[in-house]
């Protein structure tokens, strides 16, 4: 892509991205150890900056809990890395294949190659994990990578760009900080691959960006995450299960629970149940610094908006707030739950992303599949029940990124599973071995030997050789039945 003299943003960003492909040029195969090397150098740099870190995503939410970052953020990176060391070795060794008769005598395999240089795009609501575990397997796989930060969380956009300057060179890791002129730059360069972590209408934006060079990419979006609950499962347990999740970050999470659907006789022992948990949970809420506050006024504002919107469209809405706390000076917003929710009401066309919470009653099980299935797919589904047939059956007749059945948000933290979404919540993977292969090319290859079959069966077509060949091979396929 030529560089805009008049754009002083893309041509930095560009100069970065032709140094690091040159970069990968040089050395295009880096060997296991030096995949370990790296990975053991961020490990580092995530345990030295840790505090920093914390304290900066303490500062850009105007309060979140030191506990909440490090169980959601820090840890599931020093998680991730240290599984990718103990598996990369076995994740890049090359794969023999089957071997058709015509290759009688070569061998086929699979070559596990990295792409080169990975772009990564970053959301505020987890900045320091939804950058680096898309990190780790970029690294893993053995790619360069360049990681544009959100200027919605900015402190801790500044804290990443000095730990990486600190670790890495320019060639191998760099981070761009800065608001959307940055990003829409960012996202029109050739990488070799993108990934992009937040809302889906701003992931059709740079897909289409992306489609100018036809860079694939990794698109981690959200929807409308489902939790249903099963008539026959305890609701006070239900009740803490979901709160928990539904607590952490105050609900701005791409896999928290978007709205929750109860059989409807148990619709008030449900919300009941709910809000004393809640309560329990975070008996105050303003200067309580375990609940996380909003991370802007905008969004407080977009949130709020949508209250009132249920509101006046006939919506029950209960504010969760144990001691009647004045919020006045402050992003907190205390958990909403609204009852009698309508299909024209916001609360149930958008991802809320906050911590309002829908509850949606149904009469039957396949009620309730027919409803999550009428709408787009989401990132995650919670399905409560002890019943192991029903919760397979529930894995076959719905679709969605990732499934917890009696919990919620937790498939995220386990490394060995691919993390992704589907349709309009996302594509791709990263996470484990999926992970890898995202940022790896799997290149088949041939090996033939000395002994060349083919010669026998070569043009001038129809001699005996490639004659009794054929023959052969169709009387091996013939009609079944």
């Amino acid at each position: 892509m030529p560089l805009d003299a008049q754009n002083p943003i893309a041509v930095v960003l560009n100069e970065t991205l032709a140094a690091q492909r040159a970069a990968y040029a040089q050395a295009p195969a880096p060997s296991i150890a030096e995949r370990t090397e790296r990975l053991n150098r961020l490990h580092n740099a995530v345990i030295d900056y840790k505090d920093r870190l914390v304290a900066a995503v303490d500062a850009d939410f105007s309060g979140r809990a030191s506990a909440e970052t490090e169980l959601m953020e820090i840890l599931p990176v020093l998680e991730g890395i240290a599984y990718n060391k103990k598996n990369v070795k076995r994740w890049a060794k090359q794969s023999r294949r089957h071997t058709p008769l015509m290759l009688f005598g070569s061998k086929t395999k699979v070559h596990y190659q990295p792409l080169g240089v990975v772009g990564i795009v970053v959301p505020w609501n987890f900045p320091i994990f939804l950058g680096l575990s898309p990190l780790v397997g970029a690294l893993t796989a053995g790619n360069r990578a360049m990681i544009k930060t959100s200027e919605f969380a900015e402190n801790t956009g500044a804290v990443l760009k000095e730990m990486i300057e600190a670790t890495f060179t320019a060639e191998e890791v760099t981070v761009h900080t800065g608001g959307v002129e940055v990003a829409t730059e960012f996202t029109k360069l050739p990488f070799d691959h993108l990934v992009f972590t937040g809302s889906t209408q701003v992931g059709k934006i740079v897909m289409r960006a992306a489609a100018e060079n036809l860079t694939p990419v990794t698109l981690e979006l959200g929807g409308k995450s489902p939790a249903i609950i099963h008539d026959s499962f305890p609701i006070e347990e239900v009740a803490k299960r979901i709160a928990f999740g539904k607590g952490l970050n105050a609900g701005q999470v791409c896999v928290s629970p978007d709205y929750i659907m109860v059989p409807r006789a148990k619709l008030t022992a449900f919300t009941d149940a709910f809000a004393k948990e809640l309560a329990q949970q975070y008996p105050t809420l303003r200067d309580n610094n375990d609940y996380t506050a909003i991370i802007t006024e905008r969004q407080r504002e977009r949130l709020l908006d949508n209250l009132q919107d249920a509101r006046d469209k006939g919506a029950t809405i209960r504010e969760v707030n144990p001691n009647g706390e004045s919020f006045e000076g402050t992003r907190k917003l205390p958990i909403h739950i609204a009852t009698d929710v309508t299909e024209d009401m916001r609360v149930l066309q958008e991802e809320i992303f906050g911590p309002i919470v829908p509850v949606v009653p149904y009469d039957t099980i396949d009620e309730a599949i027919a409803y999550v299935n009428a709408r787009p797919r989401p990132l995650a589904l919670y399905y409560f029940d002890w019943d192991h047939a029903r919760g397979e059956y529930m894995l076959n007749v719905t679709h969605s990124g990732g499934v917890c059945i009696n919990d919620v948000m937790t498939h995220v933290a386990v490394d060995d599973m691919p993390f992704g979404g589907v349709g309009p919540s996302g594509m791709g993977h990263y996470h484990g071995k999926e992970g890898f292969l995202n940022f790896s090319k799997a290149k088949g290859v041939v090996v033939k030997g000395r002994f060349n079959p083919t010669s026998y069966i070569r043009q001038p077509w129809g001699n005996r050789m490639h004659t009794a060949f054929m023959r052969f091979q169709f009387n091996r396929f013939r009609k079944i039945g």
